[in-house]
């Protein structure tokens, strides 16, 4: 099966709403320090401000992603930048809370509710409420992440005969990538011998084989068409939008007898059919590499390749994927993580990523997931 293929053939709408750009965004450096969430978020929302032609007055609406429990915080947040937009709320949806801000923020704009939109992701890594999935009882004491990245690598060798290295030269890659990034956590390159010899953690995944859970905030500023052309020359559109939450618990997940992730294939069939686009159309992604098998299963489920060959596809140049270290590379602040995928793509297609820049890229999508791909989204942005 090529690159592009999709199961079921392309369903076009016919109609679009109001038009939606990213017209700026900023992203925090990531660390392992333990900040205040009012303080992460207000941070990039500054560097937008003295960056941009924007009024505050302007800001509409204020959406924060984060996972912390802290109550009224995008009303703080908004007083604390001396906004007082129409509508501002918080959004915690595990690790998909980026993306889901987005995707939420986008639909006002798109039914004119507002013009001007900050969507926030801001998250202390030690958050330890969102690092443990103790709310489904079916996982028994198996409720860290990591045990299901480690029956779907196990399914994934089993079946198709995936390796621990193919699953090593994923985090190489990611590791390179990080190490021209200055905001990623991680700078230092890392060899296929660094991973494999890396602490086993639960067989097969080893420590070089797991995102880190950090602090971080990204920031990214939405506007109607209109709106947009006054801010900026150069905005970044999206274009295609999916989304699909197939259920919650491990068991209800296991029992449907799929292998793969099957939230992210519906998103991306829908976000292809938004877009009017296809995956060969795709220069550059940010995929939820939260652990290398996941990306290799990603590849496959974003029809990238087909089924089984994903950890044949890592080093491939036909897309350039995580070109900022993915969640491997940069770290995983559960809420912001979503932020700063689209974060990255927008820059890319504005020409503005600095060292990790691509060069020709002018269309991007961003995968976003959470709770072992219960729930996916799938972004497309065009310059």
């Amino acid at each position: 099966m090529m690159k592009g293929h999709l199961e079921k053939p392309l369903l076009y709408l016919t109609e679009m709403s109001e038009e939606v750009a990213i017209v700026a965004s900023e992203t925090t450096k990531f660390t392992r320090n333990d900040l205040s969430i009012y303080e992460l978020a207000c941070d990039p929302c500054r560097k937008i401000f003295r960056k941009t032609n924007l009024d505050r007055n302007d800001i509409d609406s204020v959406v924060l992603s984060t996972c912390s429990t802290l109550q009224y915080t995008s009303s703080i947040v908004s007083e604390m930048l001396g906004l007082k937009p129409k509508n501002s709320f918080r959004i915690d949806n595990l690790c998909s809370s980026g993306t889901s801000a987005i995707i939420s923020t986008y639909a006002e704009i798109a039914a004119g509710l507002c013009d001007c939109a900050l969507v926030i992701g801001a998250e202390s890594g030690t958050n330890y409420a969102a690092k443990r999935l103790q709310w489904d009882l079916t996982r028994g004491s198996f409720n860290l992440p990591i045990h299901w990245a480690s029956l779907f690598a196990r399914t994934h060798m089993r079946k198709f005969g995936t390796t621990e290295e193919q699953m090593a030269s994923v985090s190489v890659k990611n590791h390179r990538n990080s190490s021209k990034n200055p905001l990623a956590l991680f700078r230092n390159k890392v060899t296929i011998e660094d991973v494999m010899k890396s602490r086993k953690i639960s067989d097969p995944i080893k420590m070089l084989d797991c995102s880190y859970v950090c602090t971080g905030s990204s920031c990214i500023l939405l506007a109607s068409k209109m709106k947009a052309k006054e801010l900026t020359d150069n905005p970044v559109w999206i274009s295609g939008i999916g989304q699909k939450t197939i259920c919650a618990s491990l068991s209800h997940l296991l029992s449907r007898g799929k292998i793969g992730l099957e939230s992210t294939q519906e998103a991306a069939r829908e976000a292809y059919k938004m877009a009017r686009t296809n995956p060969q159309d795709i220069d550059v992604v940010e995929l939820h590499d939260a652990f290398t098998i996941m990306e290799i299963m990603a590849y496959e489920d974003l029809f990238f390749t087909s089924k089984g060959e994903g950890g044949k596809f890592v080093e491939q140049e036909q897309v350039s994927v995580n070109p900022r270290g993915g969640l491997l590379g940069c770290g995983h602040p559960i809420g912001c993580t979503g932020v700063a995928q689209t974060a990255e793509i927008a820059a890319q297609l504005a020409g503005r990523a600095g060292k990790t820049q691509i060069k020709g890229c002018k269309t991007g999508l961003i995968h976003n997931m959470a709770a072992a791909g219960s729930s996916s989204s799938v972004i497309i942005l065009r310059s």
